[in-house]
C-alpha cells in the first residue's frame, strides 16, 4: 500500500502535466504549449530531487529506530506533504511542496525493503524487494490512470488530495498489520555514510541514476507524445499509462526473480532490452500499435532493473544496509530528474516530443557502459583474490 501511494504521488504528474502547466503557468501556456509543458517538468524534477536528498539523510539518521515506528513517521510526512501540494496556489510553491513531499520516499522504500527481505528469508531477497516495489508498479496499472482520470475530470488538485487519502489509509494499515522489527542498535551516521567511500557504491548509484533516466525521459512527456505525435485523444492517456504500468508490474516481478538468479546477467539483459525498446518506440511512436508496444517494453525492461540495482547496492554495502537500501531510490530519482530535465531541454529546443526517446536511449547506453565497468572491476579484483559480492546477504569484502 505504501508503494502504491508513492507510485501515485510520483507518477500522476506525468499524465496531468498539461493540466498542471495550464493552471499554474497560464501566461506561458498562452504563448507556447510546448514551453509550458517543458517548464512544468520541474514539478517532476523537484520531487525526484527531494528523494535524492531525503533518502540518505533520513536513512542514516534514523537507522537505529524500530522499523515500524520509522515507517509510520514517514507515512505521516507523506500525507502532509501531499496535502500541501494540492492546496498551495502558485507554481513555485507547488514545486517546493513536491520537493518536501518527496523527502521520505527513499527511506520508506529502503526500510520496507529491509523488512521484506528479513521476512522472506535467505535466497529470496530479490523477490522480497520486488514485492515491496510491486505497489509502485501496480499503481501505474490502477492508481495512476484512475487518479489521472479523476484529475482530468475534477482538477489536478483533487487528484493529489486522493493520493493523500491513500497515504492516510496506509498509515492505518501499517499500524495494524506490519510486524515489529528492531532497528540496528549499532548504527551510527558515520558507519552508514561509509558506503560513500566504496568505489562500487558509486558505480551502482551511477548505473541507477543515468541508466534509469532513460525511462523518465520518455515517461515524463508521455501525455504529449501520445496526443501530439500519435494523435490519440487526451481521454486515452490514462489507458496509455495503464500499458506502461502493466509493463512495469510484470518487469518488476521478473526482475526480482532474475536478480535472485544473477545480478550481473539480469542487469545486462535489462539494459539490452530497454535500449532495443527505446529504438522501437522512437521509430514507431506515430502509430498507436507502435506506441503501445514500445511503452510496454520500455516500462517492463526498466522496472526489471530496479530490484537488480537494489540488490547490487545491498551486496556492496557491508554494514551500511539501511542507507544502501534507501540510496537505490536516490539513484533512480536522479534518473527521474535527469530524464525529465533533458527531455524538457530537447522539447524546448523545438525538436519535438519524440526527441526525449532518443535522449532516453543515450542515457540507457551510458548506464550499460557503467555496468560493464563495474562488473569488470569485480572480475579484476577476483583475479587478485578479493571475494565477489555475496548473493546470500553476508557482508561482502569488495568495493573499497
Amino acid at each position: 500500500m505504501g508503494g502504491f501511494g508513492i507510485g501515485a504521488t510520483e507518477f500522476v504528474a506525468m499524465g496531468l502535466l498539461p493540466d498542471m502547466a495550464l493552471d499554474l503557468l497560464p501566461g506561458l501556456a498562452a504563448t507556447s504549449t510546448e514551453a509550458a509543458n517543458a517548464a512544468a517538468g520541474w514539478i517532476i524534477s523537484a520531487y525526484a530531487l527531494g528523494v535524492v536528498v531525503g533518502a540518505p539523510t533520513i536513512a542514516a539518521a534514523a537507522a537505529r529506530w524500530p522499523r515500524k515506528q520509522l515507517l509510520l513517521t514517514l507515512l505521516a510526512a507523506f500525507t502532509l506533504g501531499t496535502v500541501a501540494s494540492a492546496l498551495l496556489p502558485t507554481f513555485e510553491l507547488v514545486v517546493a511542496a513536491r520537493f518536501v513531499a518527496a523527502l521520505p520516499h527513499g527511506a520508506y522504500f529502503g526500510i520496507a525493503s529491509l523488512v521484506a527481505a528479513n521476512l522472506m528469508g535467505p535466497g529470496k531477497r530479490g523477490r522480497g524487494v520486488a514485492l515491496v516495489l510491486s505497489g509502485l508498479t501496480i499503481a501505474n496499472v490502477v492508481g495512476v490512470p484512475a487518479i489521472t482520470w479523476l484529475g482530468q475530470l475534477a482538477g489536478w488538485r483533487i487528484a493529489y488530495l486522493a493520493v493523500a487519502a491513500i497515504f492516510a489509509a496506509t498509515f492505518v494499515a501499517v499500524l495494524a498489520a506490519v510486524p515489529w522489527q528492531p532497528g540496528d542498535p549499532g548504527a551510527t551516521i558515520g558507519r552508514e555514510l561509509r558506503i560513500f567511500t566504496r568505489t562500487q557504491a558509486w558505480f551502482a548509484l551511477g548505473i541507477g541514476a543515468i541508466g534509469f533516466g532513460g525511462l523518465f525521459a520518455v515517461y515524463s512527456y508521455v501525455a504529449p507524445l501520445a496526443t501530439e505525435v500519435t494523435g490519440l485523444d487526451a481521454a486515452l492517456v490514462p489507458l496509455v499509462l495503464i500499458v506502461i504500468g502493466l509493463g512495469m508490474t510484470i518487469g518488476n516481478f521478473v526482475g526480482g526473480r532474475l536478480a535472485d538468479w544473477s545480478v550481473r546477467r539480469s542487469m545486462y539483459l535489462g539494459f539490452g532490452i530497454m535500449a532495443a525498446s527505446l529504438v522501437l518506440l522512437a521509430l514507431t511512436a506515430s502509430n498507436p500499435v507502435g506506441l503501445i508496444t514500445g511503452l510496454f517494453l520500455v516500462g517492463g525492461s526498466a522496472s526489471a532493473l530496479s530490484p537488480t540495482i537494489q540488490m547490487r547496492l545491498m551486496d556492496i554495502a557491508r554494514d551500511s544496509q539501511s542507507i544502501a537500501a534507501a540510496l537505490n531510490h536516490s539513484a533512480l530519482n536522479i534518473g527521474n530528474s535527469l530524464g525529465a530535465i533533458l527531455g524538457g531541454v530537447v522539447i524546448a529546443a523545438g525538436l519535438g516530443y519524440v526527441a526525449p526517446v532518443w535522449v532516453g536511449l543515450a542515457l540507457t547506453l551510458a548506464g550499460t557502459v557503467l555496468a560493464l565497468a563495474s562488473f569488470g572491476l569485480d572480475r579484476a579484483r577476483l583475479r587478485r583474490g578479493i571475494p565477489m559480492p555475496s548473493v546470500t546477504g553476508a557482508m561482502p569484502a569488495i568495493g573499497d
